[in-house]
């Protein structure tokens, strides 16, 4: 995911939160301060889930048998819909 759609997507909640915060209690400063805790939390969970993401990458077991060319090495096999054709153009 690129930052550009993770920092909209967070603006974007953000927003969302504290728009609702403010009719949930008409204070400003209750409004900023729950946002800004929703913020830091929004990002210890993205941190939480990379970290995650990095260390389960690195515990697949590596397979030295795979032929530079076969589709297993170009990841193929994930692009591949069963019963549909490959374009020419691929």
């Amino acid at each position: 995911m690129s930052f550009v759609l993770f920092f909209r997507g967070l603006i974007g909640v953000l927003v969302a939160f504290a728009i609702t915060t403010y009719i949930a209690t008409h204070s400003l400063w209750t409004t900023f301060i729950q946002t800004v805790i929703c913020a830091v939390l929004l990002q210890i969970g993205y941190f939480l889930a990379v970290l995650f993401l990095v260390w389960r990458e690195g515990r697949k077991p590596k397979d030295a048998a795979v032929e530079p060319g076969s589709a297993k090495a170009t990841g193929d096999e994930n692009r591949r819909l069963p019963g549909v054709p490959r374009s020419p153009h691929h």
